[in-house]
């Protein structure tokens, strides 16, 4: 018998020594975990036309809600994986949800109606809100404050690799196949991802840091997130981001790219191209915040991103948005959306360490659902010219510098003195 117990602590020890990631491929493969996102997003862009046309949608506006399916099921169920995650801990459920996110979108190509399809892109949106909540966990269990702004930073610049790729992956599959071998190339990369993640991703919360999973102590982990003032306010200002990705980068982008400046094919350049200026502006953005600090980084952000989208209005109502003006200030704005997203982010998990998954739960379903759902709406303004997308994006730049205001009590581009912070 004890012979059998030390021959299971040293399996146990060699399983936990195969696991002992380095901070580069930590980096990696949370980078890769949070793709999964993108991919069932941006590698359907090119084919929401072809979908709509053989499940006979009849509005073209409606073939955004295959994006909008997804993120809906993306956004509430993180409530509910926030209290598991902080009592089994964040490996399990990022595993469960990355096998249940290959088995719909492989399930996808048999759905024999445009609702179906719907309530598969739902379910698939469930399982990736389950990864989503473990991996901004495990996040901030290794991580806080500057230093996880330094890493979300990275993971975004890796990140964004994928719109500029996976656009173009999704219209080279349109050539040489249907739109359902976009799903099976969505289903075969999140499979290859669920193995990294089985052999490499460690357990990053310690058993003696799990909280118990009763009504009181969940309740008790949801007050700490909404009673805490900066947490709160930073992580709803995240909400008005996600509108100004989803409004335009997901909803829209299509329609402007083709319908207004007429690019057709070359739409996933151009969307890429962006992509491109973001990931490099993600790379720099830890020497910014090293330098003038994560609250003058971000505050800094908003005020410029905010006057750029009032310029951009301005001269769209001028009737002077050429192609390469419109190009550059969708860069401009690029530029700032990530570096608010590292920052914003940091700022709201660092006084929430010890819930750390209730919290990232609960920040992931504002952003998400509130993201979604405004963003739908951004899109259903659509009037065939870039006014109705630029006013919101400017609308929704003012809504972050309010939660600012509120979270720093009308202090803007400095530091607070001291962050009430929990461990």
């Amino acid at each position: 018998m004890q012979i059998n117990r030390i021959d299971s602590a040293r399996a146990a020890m060699i399983v936990a020594a195969s696991r002992d990631i380095s901070r580069a491929e930590f980096v990696g493969l949370v980078a890769a975990l949070m793709a999964v996102d993108a991919l069932a997003i941006d590698i359907m862009l090119p084919a929401l036309p072809n979908i709509g046309d053989a499940l006979l949608v009849a509005n073209a506006n409606d073939r955004s809600l295959i994006l909008t399916a997804f993120l809906l099921g993306f956004g509430l169920p993180q409530l509910v994986f926030g209290p598991l995650t902080d009592r089994f801990g964040r490996r399990t459920p990022i595993l469960i949800g990355l096998a249940i996110y290959a088995f719909t979108a492989l399930s996808a190509p048999l759905a024999p109606s445009f609702a179906v399809l719907l309530g598969l892109r739902f379910v698939q949106g469930v399982a990736a809100a389950s990864v989503r909540v473990g991996l901004l966990s495990a996040i901030r269990d290794r991580y806080s404050g500057a230093a996880m702004a330094d890493i979300m930073s990275l993971v975004l610049a890796i990140f964004l690799l994928v719109p500029i790729f996976m656009p173009g992956i999704g219209q080279v599959i349109l050539l040489v196949g249907s739109w359902h071998l976009v799903f099976v190339a969505m289903g075969l990369t999140a499979a290859v991802i669920t193995f990294w993640t089985l052999v490499r991703l460690p357990e990053t919360l310690d058993v003696d840091r799990r909280r118990a999973l009763d009504f009181r102590r969940v309740a008790e982990g949801f007050a700490m997130v909404f009673t805490n003032r900066i947490a709160f306010w930073y992580g709803l200002s995240g909400t008005f981001l996600f509108v100004g990705i989803y409004g335009f980068f997901v909803n829209t982008s299509q329609p402007i790219y083709v319908g207004v400046y007429d690019l057709g094919a070359l739409f996933p350049l151009a969307f890429g191209g962006t992509a491109i200026v973001a990931a490099i502006a993600s790379s720099l953005a830890p020497l910014i915040v090293d330098r003038r600090g994560i609250h003058r980084a971000a505050h800094g952000a908003a005020i410029i991103s905010t006057a750029t989208c009032a310029l951009w209005l301005a001269l769209s109502v001028a009737g002077f948005m050429p192609f390469w003006l419109f190009i550059a200030m969708v860069a401009i704005f690029a530029v700032f959306v990530v570096i608010l997203m590292s920052t914003t982010t940091s700022l709201a998990m660092q006084p929430l360490g010890d819930v750390a998954g209730t919290a990232s739960a609960v920040f992931g379903a504002m952003q998400t659902v509130g993201g979604a759902v405004l963003g739908y709406f951004v899109a259903q303004a659509f009037n065939g010219t870039v006014v109705p997308t630029v006013g919101g994006l400017l609308i929704f730049d003012l809504c972050v510098l309010m939660c600012f205001l509120i979270a720093e009590k009308g202090r803007l581009l400095q530091a607070p003195v001291s962050i009430p912070a929990v461990v």
